[in-house]
């Protein structure tokens, strides 16, 4: 009697590529662990609609020298979860990616603004929550960052070139 291979169907595939890619995650975070570095993962999707998403998170571990602990994810981009529906949704205002640095004289946050010049921000600063807004055509942006402290935002100043924005808020 010959025998005859299993057939596999489609779920045994979406779960096999699901493995490999939480597999290739794992070993990405043991990298990290080693190395006290950060890794960036961004995906984008559309419709025939037009709409695009995109969603992206930012895994940094060694934060601060503490290279035994200090992971962080942080997730950027316009996919949201619905309050209502418990769906994803994609909103029209992208969250863009932001690094806080925390020097001994100043706070350094950097944003990254593609396709927006100096012009198309604003910054506002509340006590320890910083907003940045920016708008130029059909890109839209905004992010709130909650800072380990109060600043004073007559001693805060921003630069942005090339889609970068960066925010000194000093002691």
């Amino acid at each position: 009697m010959a025998k005859t291979k299993p057939k596999h169907t489609t779920e045994d595939a979406d779960i096999g590529g699901f493995l490999g890619g939480l597999t290739n995650l794992i070993e990405k975070l043991g990298d990290l662990a080693e190395k006290g570095k950060s890794l960036q993962e961004t995906k984008e999707f559309g419709s025939q609609d037009g709409i695009k998403g995109v969603y992206g998170f930012t895994i940094k571990t060694g934060i601060g020298g503490d290279r035994s602990g200090g992971v962080k994810i942080e997730p950027f981009g316009n996919v949201r979860k619905d309050e209502r529906t418990g769906k994803a949704t994609v909103q029209e205002v992208l969250e863009p990616l932001v690094d806080v640095f925390d020097e001994s004289d100043h706070v350094l946050v950097v944003a990254e603004l593609p396709g927006v010049s100096a012009a198309d921000v604003q910054v506002e600063l509340k006590d320890d929550i910083l907003v940045i807004a920016a708008q130029r055509g059909a890109k839209r942006y905004h992010k709130e960052v909650l800072l380990a402290q109060s600043f004073n935002p007559t001693k805060m100043s921003q630069e942005c070139r090339n889609g970068i924005l960066e925010i000194k808020l000093m002691r």
